[in-house]
């Protein structure tokens, strides 16, 4: 017969156990929990993204700051320019090629019209328009941004060898775009945004336009660091049409050293676009004949110290950048 323990044996029993769980919570509320910490150094940040490109003048034979060109290639049927003009691979690539010979430093590929009133594109489609054309670019070795607010897209474009994106939305519109940011190292042009395009401009409204934009940018680039990407990825873009009605657009533009009083480079992307229609050029001109306001935004912008500018055709841009620089080393 099994001898059964007594009611003091399993009092005691009983109090042991419980001075088990005792000892164990406080040597557990004591101990910090485990963190997983991830030792691989971080992505290198691109070089086209940390400095203003460095030129070295042959008869100067000084090293001169220039602000970078960035050459639009827009791979849809749509865009409110150039739809259509170079979709097919093989035209994107020799358009490409022509923009880096006008003078641009890098090609900003598009797979999807933000044009104003632009309806979304299926993700599948994007990437059929935008991958192939990033593939032969980097083969050729021409530095390349992808324009998107997928980060699918955009992942997949980094991999194929792009080291910028071009997040009109920056990075509200898909929330992985910040991990994907984070984890490739590429530069991360994060623009001021208001919504979709088939929306924004119910969105256009403000007290004082610079100061808000300049607010919320700087609200979005704190999100983002917070989820990991770092500062140094970050290029800002106050977002020229993009919610805003024409004169708030020269509002920004005026405000220019607000938004360099971030500390962060600056693109301007003003290429084109409808408040510049009749400045310059005759009212309801085709965009085309915007490319000379166009140049006169690049060089009033680099004087004032931009990263970038964002244009459709770099040959004026580039023109009077030249002019400028040969200005200054006179100068110096």
């Amino acid at each position: 017969m099994t001898d059964l323990p007594t009611r003091r044996e399993r009092r005691l029993a009983e109090a042991d156990r419980a001075r088990a769980a005792e000892t164990e919570a406080r040597t557990a509320a004591a101990e910090p929990p485990t963190v997983a910490i991830d030792l691989r150094a971080p992505a290198p940040v691109p070089e086209i993204v940390t400095g203003r490109r460095r030129d070295r003048s042959p008869d100067q034979g000084a090293s001169t700051e220039r602000t970078r060109v960035m050459g639009i290639l827009n791979v849809t049927p749509d865009s409110f320019s150039d739809g259509g003009l170079h979709q097919a691979h093989d035209a994107a690539v020799a358009h490409a090629r022509a923009l880096v010979a006008a003078g641009a430093d890098l090609v900003d590929v598009g797979g999807e019209s933000t044009r104003p009133g632009a309806d979304r594109v299926p993700l599948a489609v994007e990437q059929e328009r935008v991958l192939p054309v990033v593939r032969s670019l980097v083969a050729e070795g021409i530095p390349v941004s992808v324009d998107t607010m997928n980060a699918e897209t955009a992942e997949r474009a980094v991999e194929a060898g792009a080291v910028i994106v071009n997040d009109v939305s920056g990075g509200l519109a898909d929330p992985d775009m910040a991990r994907v940011v984070r984890d490739t190292g590429a530069g991360f042009v994060v623009m001021h945004w208001r919504g979709h395009s088939d929306r924004m401009y119910r969105n256009a409204e403000y007290t004082h336009a610079v100061d808000e934009v300049r607010r919320e940018v700087e609200m979005r680039v704190a999100e983002l660091i917070v989820l990991g990407v770092r500062q140094e990825q970050v290029v800002i873009d106050p977002g020229l049409g993009f919610a805003k009605q024409g004169a708030q657009n020269w509002e920004i533009l005026a405000g220019y050293e607000r938004f360099a009083s971030l500390g962060l480079p600056v693109l301007v992307a003003a290429s084109r676009k409808r408040f510049l229609d009749g400045v310059g050029s005759a009212a309801g001109a085709p965009p085309a004949d915007r490319d000379l306001a166009t140049a006169a935004i690049s060089l009033l912008a680099a004087e004032r110290g931009a990263w970038g500018v964002r244009v459709h055709d770099p040959a004026p841009t580039r023109a009077v950048l030249d002019v400028w620089d040969a200005w200054r080393a006179a100068r110096t």
